[in-house]
């Protein structure tokens, strides 16, 4: 099957519904695994299939979403045998209805959090989809869908084990809030980027919302790829009253139509849709040819939560590089990756949008080092990583372990290097530095270095790498040895960018080596390297001429509209760049802000001494929460960015158990709570964040898991005495599990409090089900515990 062919012969294509909605209509108990079902009841999955394939859909779902190794790890069955009985299902109803319809592989998330805000190696995530994409390509399956992903990490994984292990086409779909942001953060673009990196056959957003809610970000996403794009929608936003979807198959439909009109080129349904919403859906779109939108790629790269824009200068902090810096070699020789971690932070407070990385030293293993020093600066930062070595083996490590799309950094014009390097860049979707060199070195003259340039450009073009990923340096010699260079490296920029129209690179600060006052030649040089078209200037950005120099030009040049960059950045009320932190220098709440565990824990250590523990907690560790959480409440950091500034505080609260439990006493707890998802409902991601965010304020927790009884949540309830019961639900169906729930407790321990949450729950039903609190996220929970208890 190939996905473009048939969407070219075949026009907007028409993927299936909801199938949990149908299992539930049919009779599937709470609590019972859907996936399950394709071993238990193959007629019933064969009869939903039909269904769907009579309302006119090309394609339909295997019930493979949750057959993964860790939500099958207590079923007593394989991932082999789930997908293979529920592919088979699939393909047999297809043969029975006679029709050209297709088989998908159906993935969803694995169901726990990857690092750096979990415990999941993206190593183990990626051996989990393998198990999947083999399974399922063996048993016959037509394409591969992965749905419903909220994390960007874990989709790159899922999308590589599909690449390496199958050649089936592949489709990607996130899940977006009003906020045009997954629950993990993820913005489209993001998506966008590493999905057109990585080769897959068609983009898209499922779930979550209705299709007019969704409609700024099937906007943003027809506007911005030349993937196709696939929209399945819910039916609606659920109805505050009954939990049901609000919007019938009519108006879906008609819903549809606009989505067509907009660009989308395969749409289908989510929760809510039965096979009547597709039937009325491909009456009125099926077949219609798919509408072109005119996307003009943009050069740009991204991290899990941001993308940057190569549309104006944009800096690369150079500091995370050993050459002349003694500290940072003895750091790397000490396996001191702290070292590192404040290189970026204070890079990126100073203003960097992308940090270089290197780490290459001969004392060390570069690739470990590498793989650490990426997993780690990812765990701090959202700015994008440019990835920097020498050797193509250390470039791959990181690039596999990056999340997002990165700068690969570098190639030149020698034979060697373009064969090492570019199917590199392109296996991992990277924008890559072109050096203008080759086996004879760097040419005097710029009209030598620009044929280099073009030589790396059309290897590049040869391997479908788009030019918007081409970054060219033309290489800063140093004016003390060849003076006359300067002005030959800005010619070769000039017309790089005239005659390529790709972007340019300089490592600016080259220029004054060997002379003194340095600082006045590399600001100097590098707005005369602006003004001749330098676009990524790497730079040392924690000296303020140099990033002033980018900020000015960007002012006088009206790139900063309206100056609003420079003044947030010199106006008397900008907070003042923090300088570079050693790590003895580095204080609590700087630890917690910026995700450093193993130094807040040292600090905590330290306060111990001459500090009461209680005085830490309620003076230094929860005012330094409530900030992270009111920068969450107002979207300035994201939901990653909440989780390791919890595990940072919960390091630092390790360390005050300990130190209660040496001197013998008790550690001070501020009430005990109970959380558990409700009966039924095996999604506990959402409850095991609000648990680390509770603890870490002190708050005692006892989690009883997910799938807990009624009379389970009750008598934890009155065996531990608490005063606020924390009750979580994912599912439609399992809000009556919730509802009794909490009927129970009110009954048996009528002065208990409750507080409910969860993606399916509004404040109206949560009023409505008898709920005292309704909390959105970890935070309210937070707020809530402070409210009840204290």
């Amino acid at each position: 099957m190939e996905l473009k062919s048939l969407l070219s012969e075949n026009g907007i294509l028409i993927f299936d519904g909801a199938m949990g909605t149908q299992l539930q209509a049919k009779g599937l108990k709470t609590g019972d695994i859907p996936e399950l079902l394709n071993l238990t009841d193959s007629e019933l999955l064969a009869e939903i299939h039909k269904s769907y394939i009579e309302a006119g859909a090309d394609i339909i779902s295997a019930n493979t979403f949750g057959a993964n190794a860790y939500k099958l790890s207590h079923s007593g069955k394989t991932v082999e045998e789930i997908i293979t009985a529920g592919i088979v299902n699939c393909k047999k109803a297809i043969e029975q209805s006679g029709k050209r319809v297709y088989c998908a592989l159906d993935i969803g998330p694995i169901g726990q959090l990857l690092e750096p805000a979990g415990s999941l190696k993206f190593e183990d995530a990626y051996e989990m989809f393998r198990q999947q994409v083999i399974a399922g390509t063996k048993a016959g399956a037509d394409l591969i869908i992965f749905e419903t992903m909220t994390d960007l990490y874990e989709l790159k994984a899922a999308v590589l084990a599909a690449k390496e292990n199958s050649q089936l086409p592949v489709i990607c779909s996130m899940t977006f809030e009003e906020n045009m942001r997954t629950f993990a953060g993820c913005p489209v673009s993001a998506e966008v980027l590493l999905c057109e990196g990585l080769g897959v056959d068609a983009v898209g957003v499922n779930c979550s919302l209705g299709p007019k809610e969704l409609m700024p970000v099937i906007k943003e996403l027809c506007e911005s790829t030349v993937l196709p794009v696939i929209v399945m929608p819910n039916a609606g936003l659920p109805n505050p009253a009954t939990g049901e979807y609000l919007i019938d198959a009519e108006e879906f439909s008609e819903y549809a139509v606009e989505i067509a009109d907009m660009g989308a080129s395969i749409i289908g349904g989510c929760c809510g849709t039965s096979p009547e919403f597709i039937k009325k859906t491909a009456q009125k779109i099926k077949g219609r040819k798919c509408v072109s939108v005119d996307v003009k790629r943009k050069a740009a790269v991204c991290s899990g939560t941001r993308t940057v824009e190569i549309s104006c200068p944009r800096i690369i902090g150079e500091r995370i590089n050993p050459t002349g810096k003694k500290l940072f070699k003895q750091a790397l020789i000490n396996d001191d990756i702290n070292y590192i971690l404040n290189q970026a932070i204070e890079q990126v407070n100073a203003g960097a949008d992308i940090l270089d990385v290197n780490v290459g030293l001969p004392d060390i293993d570069e690739k470990a080092m590498m793989i650490k020093a990426v997993k780690n600066i990812q765990s701090v930062t959202d700015a994008p990583l440019q990835l920097d070595s020498t050797q193509p083996d250390v470039l791959e490590a990181a690039l596999r372990v990056y999340n997002g799309k990165a700068i690969v950094n570098s190639v030149n014009g020698e034979e060697e290097s373009l064969d090492n390097v570019l199917p590199l860049v392109k296996k991992y979707g990277a924008a890559v530095v072109g050096l203008t060199l080759d086996k004879d070195g760097i040419p005097p003259k710029a009209e030598q270095r620009v044929k280099i340039a073009e030589r790396i450009i059309n290897r590049c073009n040869e391997l479908e790498i788009p030019k918007e990923d081409v970054y060219i340096d033309c290489l800063t010699l140093t004016a003390s040895a060849e003076q006359l260079a300067v002005n030959e490296t800005l010619r070769a920029v000039r017309a790089v960018k005239e005659q390529f129209g790709v972007k340019t690179v300089l490592g600016v600060s080259n220029i004054s080596f060997g002379l003194p006052n340095r600082e006045l030649l590399n600001h100097i040089f590098l707005a005369m390297a602006l003004e001749n078209g330098l676009d990524l200037p790497i730079i040392n950005p924690n000296i303020p001429a140099m990033t002033g120099t980018v900020r000015a030009y960007k002012l006088l040049k009206a790139i900063d509209v309206n100056c609003t960059e420079y003044i947030a950045a010199y106006s008397e009320s900008a907070a003042p760049v923090s300088a570079a932190k050693a790590d003895d220098s580095v204080t609590l709440e700087f630890a917690i802000d910026n995700g450093l565990k193993a130094q807040a824990a040292r600090i905590t250590e330290q306060l111990l001494l001459d500090t009461d523990p209680m005085d830490i907690i309620s003076g230094r560790l929860i005012p330094a929460l409530d900030k992270t959480g009111s920068l969450f409440e107002s979207g300035k950091i994201f939901l990653p960015q909440l989780i390791l500034s919890a595990g940072v505080a919960q390091s630092c609260f390790d360390v005050i158990k300990a130190y209660y439990a040496k001197s013998n006493t008790e550690a001070v707890s501020k009430g005990k709570i109970v959380l558990a998802t409700v009966k039924g409902d095996v999604h506990d991601i959402g409850k095991n964040i609000v648990k680390v965010l509770l603890e870490n304020y002190g708050y005692t927790v006892i989690d009883l898991g997910k799938d807990v009884e009624y009379q389970a949540v009750v008598d934890a309830a009155i065996k531990h005495n608490v005063k606020l019961v924390g009750l979580s639900a994912l599912m439609t169906t399992t809000l009556k599990s919730m509802e009794e729930t909490i009927k129970l407790l009110k009954q048996q321990l009528p002065d208990c409090k409750t507080v409910v949450g969860g993606a399916v729950l509004t404040p109206e039903y949560a009023k409505k089900i008898g709920a005292d609190f309704y909390a959105k996220d970890a935070k309210e929970t937070v707020d809530v515990a402070k409210q009840v208890i204290g």
